[in-house]
C-alpha cells in the first residue's frame, strides 16, 4: 500500500517506480522516423493529386505533375533564396533582410523525392514507370541545387572520404598535358563554350 501511494503522488511518469511495459504481442512495433516521414509524404502527395484540377490518378501521374507538386511545396519553404539582382546574392550570411522569397531547400526536396520513389515502389509501382525518377525531376533537382548554391553562397559538393594510408603511400603521377593545357587554356573553357552553342 505504501508503494501505491508513493506512485499515486508521483506526477512524473519517468520517475515512477511502477512502470508498465507494453507486451510485444499487444502493440505493433513502432515505425522508424524515416518510415513515418515516408508515409506522411506519400499521403500528402496522394492528397495533392486527388485535389488536382482536373483530378489525377496515380497511374496518370507524370514527372510534370511531380514538378507542380514541388513548386506547390515552395510556398511552405523556410530557406531564403536570393534573386540574381539581389545585393546579397551569393552571400552565405547576409547582413540585413531582403525581400527575396523563402523556398524549399534543395536537400529537403532531394530527400522528399527519394522517400516518394520508395513509397511509390512499395505501393505497387514499377521503378521504370516512377514519375519521381523521371528525367525532368532529376534535371529540376540539379538546377535547384546549382542555383541555390550560387544564390546562398553554399557549396553542395560531396565531401570525399580520404584514406590516409593511400595518400601517404601513393606517389603523385604526372599526367600528360592535353593540347588545350599546352596552349594555356583550361579544359573547362571548351566545356562552357560548348554548352552555350
Amino acid at each position: 500500500m505504501d508503494l501505491i501511494s508513493q506512485n499515486h503522488n508521483n506526477k512524473n511518469p519517468n520517475t515512477s517506480l511502477l512502470t508498465q511495459t507494453p507486451s510485444s504481442s499487444s502493440s505493433p512495433p513502432s515505425s522508424s522516423r524515416y518510415e513515418n516521414q515516408k508515409r506522411r509524404d506519400w499521403n500528402t502527395f496522394c492528397q495533392y493529386i486527388r485535389n488536382h484540377r482536373p483530378p489525377l490518378s496515380l497511374a496518370s501521374c507524370s514527372g510534370a505533375h511531380v514538378l507542380e507538386f514541388l513548386r506547390y511545396l515552395d510556398q511552405f519553404g523556410k530557406t531564403k533564396v536570393h534573386h540574381q539582382n539581389c545585393a546579397f546574392f551569393g552571400l552565405p550570411n547576409p547582413p540585413a533582410p531582403c525581400p527575396c522569397p523563402l523556398r524549399q531547400a534543395w536537400g529537403s526536396l532531394d530527400a522528399l523525392i527519394g522517400r516518394l520513389r520508395a513509397a511509390y515502389e512499395e505501393n505497387g509501382g514499377a521503378p521504370e514507370t516512377s514519375p519521381f525518377g523521371s528525367r525532368s525531376v532529376r534535371i529540376f533537382l540539379r538546377e535547384v541545387r546549382d542555383f541555390q548554391a550560387k544564390s546562398r553562397g553554399v557549396s553542395y559538393e560531396k565531401k570525399r572520404k580520404r584514406n590516409n594510408k593511400q595518400i601517404t603511400q601513393s606517389q603523385p603521377q604526372s599526367l600528360p598535358l592535353l593540347p588545350q593545357q599546352q596552349q594555356g587554356q583550361s579544359v573547362m573553357a571548351n566545356y562552357h563554350q560548348g554548352a552555350t552553342r
